[in-house]
């Protein structure tokens, strides 16, 4: 990580590009297991992703299996007898450590960032709390355990505010509060979800910017018809417009990307992710948050990016998947490496 973090500069500013391994190549990688659907609020999107990734595997010839994660996951880990692991898992018990625990324990390498990476990048009040100390734009915040600590928070940072779940993704239980009567509703609906965070409200453009092993891809910039990229826009609605690459100027895409790079080596995270950022009308731009396995659905950014890259899904899935052949084999397996 701190050769990434060195040669930041470089790969922001000339994104590599890494063609998938040969077919012949396939067997390199034994028994494969993908993880999908699992028990978080994820779980449809995951099934989704999981079965992308597990079809674009076993058309490469790849031995892939998938595994619907429930209670029962480890001891039919041990039985399987897998020699390394795709995580498609979203949200908890996915993206928060405790799978990355569980492999790491078994002996398995898997695909994607590590157990406190991971941990940390789903908490986003102590993900917040590290890129503040680094100096990473990222907006104001509070954690409230309580609709009293909520309002008070609200009041400190200035309407409107954000208020979610502190370890939730897909924009699940997000709500944009105006003023102090949308609290009490707001707080509720977040706290279903556990711990709640209380974050200034930035209005302006949504940019999402993906890595994929030091590659940092294209940005894409969405249009949502309400304003506000939540659930039903990220997955469901045809009317959500994606640009990508995103209609801005060389320098703020070096930025972005460069931004984007920098949040995602701050939380130790590898392999692959996505960075959600905004960009506010003075054309600042703040991170919002890391996610360490994002969709892989036909809506999801990551591939989206990738295609604008020269990059196909199957070239992404198995540059992934090569990840876990550890930094010596990498390179050997995905082949030559060329410019975006």
């Amino acid at each position: 990580m701190s050769n990434l973090i060195q040669n930041l500069e470089t790969f922001t500013e000339k994104p590599r590009v890494c063609s998938g391994p040969k077919a012949t190549q396939a067997n390199v990688f034994g028994k494969v297991g993908v993880l999908y659907g699992g028990r978080s609020s994820e779980r449809a999107i995951s099934l989704q992703s999981g079965e992308n990734i597990l079809n674009s595997l076993l058309k490469q010839g790849i031995d892939a299996h998938g595994i619907d994660v429930d209670q029962h996951l480890a001891a039919k880990l041990i039985e399987a007898k897998f020699d390394r692991i795709f995580i498609a898992l979203h949200g908890k018990e996915g993206e928060d450590g405790v799978i990355q625990g569980l492999l790491q324990m078994l002996g398995i390498p898997f695909t994607g960032s590590g157990v406190a990476s991971s941990a940390l990048a789903m908490d986003k009040a102590r993900a917040k709390l590290v890129m503040h100390g680094l100096q990473i734009p990222t907006p104001i915040f509070g954690v409230a355990k309580t609709v009293e600590n909520a309002e008070n928070i609200a009041q400190k940072i200035g309407f409107p505010v954000s208020i979610k779940p502190v370890a939730e993704g897909s924009s699940i239980g997000v709500t944009r509060v105006a003023d102090a009567k949308g609290i009490a509703l707001a707080y509720a609906k977040a706290a279903v979800y556990g711990d709640v965070i209380v974050e200034k409200w930035i209005d302006g453009k949504d940019f999402f910017v993906s890595i994929l092993h030091d590659n940092v891809l294209p940005s894409v910039e969405v249009h949502t018809p309400g304003g506000f990229y939540d659930y039903q826009a990220k997955y469901e609605s045809d009317a959500t417009k994606y640009l990508c690459p995103a209609p801005i100027s060389v320098e703020k895409e070096r930025e972005i990307r460069e931004l984007s790079y920098k949040a995602f080596c701050a939380l130790g995270c590898e392999g692959w992710g996505r960075v959600d950022l905004i960009q506010d009308t003075s054309g600042k731009f703040w991170v919002l948050e890391v996610n360490t396995i994002p969709g892989m659905t036909s809506h999801s950014l990551v591939p989206m990016s990738a295609k604008a890259a020269g990059i196909s899904f199957d070239e992404v899935v198995m540059t992934i998947l090569a990840s876990t052949l550890g930094e010596e084999n990498f390179s050997t397996i995905v082949g030559e490496v060329a410019q975006a």
